[in-house]
């Protein structure tokens, strides 16, 4: 793909995931909302709540607004995946905090046997911190305000997903006209790609293992060469994993310190499932 054309050049697709957990593998999707826009024009949109697994906890709930009674009849991310994966396709895709969303979205393509997109993806919350000043924080309710959007109602995945698109329309305005895509990508600081979020790409034994885990609900055994036991052997019960350009961990209650804390990929060695 070429990344040296002008950014009016591009479709983009602006999408928001609202979910029933913080973390990919272990938690699933509650609702999806996207927007496509292409040369200043919206040319097409989806949003859908999703039935997850289990039952979402009163804290989640409170967070987004989405109750277990709302998606009780809903359909599941596997019967919608194939229609957000012909959405996203040819466009560049930004998501506010994007890195979160694409571990998701990343996790059910590949659940699907559908390829990963080979477009880079935008961050609006990277973005706005180069381009955007004067704002207390970053979050896309602080600049939803401080640029006079209307910005739906937070935490809901479409309105989400538009106050997204606007955030990026403003950063693209300050970039100016000229600005090319890849120049755009590396005011971002990092560079986003679909493939850095495959789960697939974790084929050794060990993420193999904490997966099974994950999906059936099993405790493991994992040697950890990190922290103040660094070496030994410790039981933990795996939450989710997450890909992510600071470093890949797992997130996981550990048994020993009666704490939730996440283990670096890079630094776990022999994991064993307890059944």
């Amino acid at each position: 793909m070429n990344l040296d054309l002008p950014l009016n050049e591009y479709t983009y697709v602006a999408f928001d995931t609202e979910t029933s957990g913080a973390y990919p593998v272990g938690y699933d999707v509650v609702e999806f909302g996207a927007v496509k826009w292409h040369k200043g024009q919206e040319v097409g949109r989806l949003q859908f709540l999703l039935k997850p697994r289990e039952m979402m906890t009163e804290f989640i709930i409170g967070i987004h607004g989405i109750t277990n009674e709302m998606v009780v009849d809903a359909p599941t991310m596997a019967e919608k995946i194939r229609e957000v994966h012909e959405f996203f396709k040819g466009a560049i895709v930004m998501a506010h905090h994007a890195p979160f969303d694409l571990g998701f979205i990343a996790a059910e393509f590949e659940k699907a046997i559908l390829p990963l997109p080979t477009e880079p993806a935008l961050c609006t919350s990277l973005l706005s911190r180069k381009w955007i000043h004067g704002v207390e924080n970053h979050k896309l309710q602080t600049l939803v305000k401080h640029l006079n959007l209307d910005g739906g109602q937070a935490h809901r995945a479409y309105d989400d997903a538009k106050s997204c698109l606007f955030v990026a329309q403003a950063c693209f305005e300050k970039m100016g006209a000229e600005m090319t895509l890849s120049q755009a990508i590396k005011s971002q600081g990092k560079s986003l790609w679909w493939k850095d979020y495959s789960l697939l790409a974790l084929n050794d034994t060990r993420f193999s293992n904490l997966k099974t885990a994950i999906y059936s609900k099993k405790d493991i055994d994992m040697i950890y060469s990190g922290g103040s036991k660094k070496g030994e052997t410790r039981r933990i019960t795996p939450i989710g994993i997450v890909r992510n350009p600071d470093g890949d961990y797992l997130q996981a209650f550990c048994h020993q310190e009666k704490v939730a804390k996440r283990y670096y990929l890079n630094r776990i060695g022999e994991v064993e499932v307890v059944y």
